[in-house]
């Protein structure tokens, strides 16, 4: 019996395209533990994997920063960050939501096909109600246009996200069949890239962490500020005595403890016996997450003393985007009738 070979590629074929994936993270500063786990150690694993665009959404941000000083400082203090943590500006294309303002044009655009009531029923539009009552701009109910025009600019099929947004990735699908029903197929249906990590909760071990409830251990910052951060967490609120069993399946210490070592399990196994306290538990936490993120502090001062590097990566890729998000913008506007 004779086995035929399938022909060898020709050495001079071009590789097959990578799928397109896009994400946008919130300037909010210096990046924090949450941030890093629940988004940005999934985006450097699939910078290698694939074509990935990586967005600081400033445009988003103006719905709540009103600073303008404010908005800059924590934009490249984000970008610092994210660079810090692993994205390699040859293998992914970072950028800022704002130099690149055919996203704002194509979110007026698709708002002309998106029902009031889509908006009104979104979770993160209740949520700023409820957390900024004061400040109920248009910005907050249209936010999730502008998401989707983020994503569909660039024609990304994939979308690196928790699953707590899955409601709002599931309205950009929404808005784009509305829009390729009435003007024709024209933007891929974004799919959910779900990251590994789960909702990582605050310092109070209650609410996932985030700057504007306060509850985030800064992994960037000063280790003293580390290590008062994690000493204030939460821990099992029913271990009254140093000698009661935890339970760490409800700590939200002993939860992070998997993400610094595989010893985990018997750190575990010593607050159920109540072989360690939580104190023990937190000053190792505290440590460990010191010692982790060592490089990547040193890395982030080496940025923020030398912000002309930040600028020029984040120019760079504004302007390696702009022939894509121009071809879209000359297909959608064809396709609507406009020029």
């Amino acid at each position: 019996m004779t086995v035929e070979l399938a022909p060898a590629p020709s050495p001079t074929a071009a590789p097959a395209p990578r799928p397109r994936i896009f994400s946008g993270i919130q300037p909010s500063g210096l990046v924090h533990l949450g941030n890093d786990l629940g988004a940005i150690r999934n985006y450097v694993m699939l910078q290698f994997e694939y074509e990935a665009i990586y967005c600081i959404v400033d445009y988003h941000a103006l719905t709540s920063t009103h600073d303008a000083d404010v908005l800059r400082s924590r934009t490249r203090e984000m970008a610092a960050g994210l660079l810090a943590l692993g994205l390699d500006p040859e293998r992914c294309t970072l950028f800022v939501q704002s130099h690149r303002p055919e996203h704002t044009e194509l979110m007026w655009l698709l708002s002309t096909v998106t029902p009031v009531s889509w908006l009104e029923r979104t979770p993160t539009y209740k949520d700023k109600i409820a957390t900024q009552p004061d400040d109920v701009n248009h910005g907050l109910l249209t936010y999730p246009v502008l998401q989707a025009a983020d994503i569909v600019i660039y024609k990304a099929s994939l979308v690196p996200v928790g699953k707590d947004q899955a409601a709002h990735l599931e309205l950009s699908r929404e808005i784009v069949r509305a829009f390729n029903n009435r003007y024709g197929d024209t933007f891929p249906e974004p799919q959910a890239v779900y990251t590994p990590a789960p909702v990582v909760l605050g310092t109070d071990g209650v609410k996932k962490m985030s700057k504007s409830v306060g509850n985030t251990i800064d992994i960037l910052g000063d280790p003293d500020v580390i290590r008062k951060q994690v000493m204030s967490m939460v821990t099992d609120t029913k271990r009254i005595l140093r000698t009661d069993p935890g339970r760490p399946e409800v700590c939200n210490v002993c939860q992070l403890h998997r993400f610094f070592g595989d010893d985990y399990e018997d750190i575990w196994d010593g607050e159920r016996t109540a072989r360690t306290g939580c104190v023990d538990t937190k000053k190792l936490l505290a440590q460990r997450i010191i010692d982790h993120y060592a490089p990547a502090r040193e890395r982030y001062a080496e940025l923020m003393a030398n912000p002309a590097e930040i600028d020029g990566i984040l120019e760079a890729g504004a302007d390696r985007l702009k022939p894509k998000a121009q071809a879209t913008m000359d297909e959608v506007r064809h396709r609507m009738g406009l020029r």
